[in-house]
């Protein structure tokens, strides 16, 4: 090798080509080098497109780029009480491990009105189509909702969750995210399941925390006198709803907060099934 060619230096500065796909990567950030190099070009830049592609790959734009998912912006509305039983639900996830280190997940369904626990399921992974499931499950026993109160979790804004929803006619109202205090009534929900339940045991399978899950919501349900409730607990509550005709009146909560709404249908529906089962 020749002494000239051991020390050659390149002159070559692709400051420019540089900064530009810099840009348009910021702009455009799905698009790939055909679409780049045609907009470089509509700005009146002269560079060959073998120097853009090569400076491309340099920057290492060939490979798949994650870019986070975007949430469409949610308006803030009050929080109000449901006017009565299967008005609203609100639904949450929490987790937990096994002795074994296995995580598990538990979805926790709740009427906003009445405080009933409606299902506490756990399993290892519940997709939008396990929650579609236990939501037909409930559907055998009761009315869906006129509504959902959720949060910006996957399972909550797929494609087929909000379909489903579509057809059945349920508004989806969203909370903002990280505002999980906008979600209110199952926060405290979630915080009376893990004090008695999820940080009380130890679970050596998904079994035994299934059956302490029903014993639990059994209790939650039908013993335990709920303060917002005038002292009843949630069955009574609803029963006394569904007995006089009208709601029963609640207590109002000393707080207030806001919630973010998204209409996923149209207007609720006619029902006429029995408001329990």
């Amino acid at each position: 090798m020749s002494r000239s060619l051991w020390y050659y230096q390149t002159r070559r500065d692709d400051t420019e080509v540089i900064d530009k796909l810099q840009q348009l990567v910021e702009k455009y950030s799905r698009k790939g080098i055909d679409t780049y190099y045609k907009l470089i070009r509509r700005e009146g830049l002269k560079w060959g497109r073998n120097r853009v592609l090569r400076v491309y790959r340099l920057m290492k734009l060939s490979f798949r780029r994650k870019c986070k998912k975007r949430i469409p912006a949610r308006l803030k509305v009050p929080l109000v009480i449901a006017e009565g039983l299967n008005k609203g639900w609100t639904m949450d996830f929490m987790s937990d491990a096994l002795v074994n280190g296995r995580r598990v997940r538990v979805l926790n369904i709740m009427d906003e009105y009445s405080r009933e626990a409606l299902a506490v399921y756990p399993d290892y992974s519940i997709p939008s189509v396990s929650v579609i499931n236990q939501l037909e499950i409930l559907e055998q026993h009761r009315d869906l909702p006129d509504s959902f109160r959720l949060d910006n979790g996957p399972e909550f804004t797929s494609f087929e969750f909000t379909e489903w929803c579509r057809s059945k006619n349920i508004k989806i109202t969203y909370i903002q995210p990280g505002r999980p205090m906008q979600n209110a009534y199952i926060e405290r929900f979630n915080k009376t399941y893990r004090d008695e339940v999820l940080d009380a045991y130890l679970f050596e399978n998904l079994e035994e925390l299934r059956i302490l899950s029903e014993n639990w919501m059994r209790i939650q349900n039908n013993e335990i006198p709920h303060g917002s409730l005038n002292d009843f607990t949630p069955q009574e509550f609803a029963q006394k709803a569904v007995n006089s005709g009208k709601p029963a009146s609640l207590k109002r909560p000393s707080g207030f907060t806001t919630i973010n709404s998204h209409n996923s249908s149209s207007n609720s529906r006619e029902k006429s099934k029995s408001a329990l089962s």
